[in-house]
């Protein structure tokens, strides 16, 4: 309620950009209107602060990455604006910028107090969005989780009803507002900008531009620049976009999307079915498809990718931090887990 963030997008977003009323994009099922996180009103603020007891030179550290994202664009601006705002209610905000993958690692395992992060769609659907952050397998992110939301959302995700589950992601949503610690600012507009002579240009809405299929104008080296370096290239085990975007490059998925928009098509597999309950779905292969030192691929390579992943015994089982976060998220925990 402190913070004014029709003030933050109007100062600090681009052209396109609109205030978040929830933590779901409206765009993902075509909402009119959004069900509204609370407004700003600084003086109520206070009085949530004093009935709460929360005493006089109350301080916070703020952390942030200093990397420009379309959810963030100017981070180092935002943060001194959202430390300006608290000030007036009589909080202290300690800025602290950290190398950014420190602080996602740091923020998955729910280590920070109070941070500044955002999320792009890997693919258009609100599991995408609220099972990943704040279902029961979700990571430490917003704390242990709330299995009244795990609930709901599990529901959600299992009922193929477009209607019925809008109607279970707006309960979701009044309970986020209820029990998750977290302000949404803003789902922020983006684009891409190329050389004009960079002829099969694409702008994905999923940020997985696909640069095999562009020629770079005659040149002999495509040059990309993207707002960071990738954090690490053991692909199952990074989140961060800038280094999503570089993993869409070298690897390949049973099933793509089309360029430059949202529609499934074969990948790797070329056809695909699954039994009548959907618990069971068997993908037929590509023939002739080779890794880069001209090993053939086949049904193991596909089942070892998921095995790696699952099982912590693994030897193979290392990535970069070993949280595999998209794996616990969307499949549980791991297979021989290490009991805490």
């Amino acid at each position: 309620m402190a913070l004014d963030r029709q003030r933050i997008v109007d100062a600090f977003y681009p052209p396109g950009s609109i205030v978040a009323g929830q933590f779901l994009p409206s765009s993902i099922f075509g909402w009119t209107a959004e069900p509204t996180w609370y407004d700003y009103d600084p003086e109520g603020a206070m009085a949530l602060l004093a009935e709460a007891g929360v005493p006089d030179g109350f301080e916070v550290t703020l952390n942030y990455r200093d990397v420009v994202r379309s959810y963030l664009p100017s981070p180092s601006t935002v943060a001194v604006d959202i430390q300006d705002q608290l000030a007036a209610i009589g909080i202290t905000v300690n800025i602290e910028v950290m190398e950014s993958g420190a602080f996602l690692d740091a923020s998955d395992a729910g280590e920070l107090t109070m941070y500044m992060l955002g999320w792009g769609a890997d693919y258009p659907d609100a599991t995408n969005f609220l099972d990943f952050h704040f279902g029961a397998t979700a990571s430490d992110q917003f704390g242990a989780g709330f299995e009244d939301i795990h609930e709901v959302l599990a529901e959600a995700a299992s009922n193929p009803d477009s209607d019925a589950r809008l109607v279970l992601y707006e309960e979701a949503t009044g309970l986020l507002k209820e029990h998750v610690p977290m302000v949404p600012v803003a789902h922020g507009g983006s684009g891409v900008a190329y050389q004009a002579d960079v002829t099969n240009a694409q702008a994905s809405p999923l940020g997985n531009e696909y640069f095999a299929v562009m020629d770079p104008g005659g040149r002999d080296t495509f040059v990309w620049m993207q707002n960071a370096e990738p954090i690490g290239l053991y692909c199952a085990d990074e989140t961060d976009g800038e280094s999503l975007r570089a993993c869409e490059q070298i690897n390949e998925q049973l099933l793509s999307y089309e360029i430059g928009g949202t529609a499934v098509q074969a990948g790797l597999a070329e056809t695909w079915e699954s039994n009548d309950d959907g618990t069971v779905w068997t993908f037929h292969l590509r023939e002739g498809v080779t890794f880069h030192d001209g090993s053939a691929l086949d049904a193991n390579d596909v089942v070892t990718s998921y095995a790696v992943q699952w099982d912590a015994a693994n030897p193979l089982h290392v990535g970069r931090d070993g949280n595999f976060t998209y794996f616990n998220a969307y499949f549980g925990t791991f297979l021989n887990a290490p009991e805490e």
